[in-house]
Parts: C-alpha cells; structure tokens; sequence
C-alpha cells in the first residue's frame, strides 16, 4: 500500500485564487499544504462541533436527576444552624 496517493483537483478561478492568496498569508510553500490545513481545520471543527453535542445532550439527560439529588440535599444545607 503506498504512503502517498497522487490526486489531481481543478478548481474555478476564484477558488484557485482563494487558494493562492491563503498560500501567500499562510506562508505556505505549496497549494496541497493550503488543502491540507483547510481539511485539518474542518475535521477539528467538525469534530467540536460533535462534541458539543454530546455534551449537551448528556447535560440535558442528567438535568432531572441533578435537580431531584439537589431538592434532596436542600433540607441539610441549613441542619443545625439558627
């Protein structure tokens, strides 16, 4: 199995000159560097944007239970003081 794979994109013009001017301010030293760190950057964000999700759809789970083990709790945060 090879390391690398040759591909081959053509893109429209004002694509290409997207790329092009990310290049320039990337400082990167070729177009596939541009691509890769455009991917890198979709995959990190995509990736959070799971995250997040997961996150919140756990919060949204527990938020019950949380508010009944905090009702319980209530009573003893005053026990024992005037």
């Amino acid at each position: 199995m090879k390391n690398n794979t040759k591909s081959s994109i053509t893109l429209p013009a004002a694509e290409l000159d997207l790329v092009m001017d990310l290049m320039k301010s990337l400082k990167a030293k070729t177009k596939v560097e541009v691509i890769r760190l455009g991917l890198t950057l979709l995959k990190e964000s995509t990736d959070k944007k799971a995250l997040r999700e997961a996150y919140k759809k756990a919060s949204e789970a527990s938020r019950a239970d949380l508010q009944s083990e905090l009702d319980e709790l209530d009573g003893l945060t005053s026990e024992g003081l005037s």
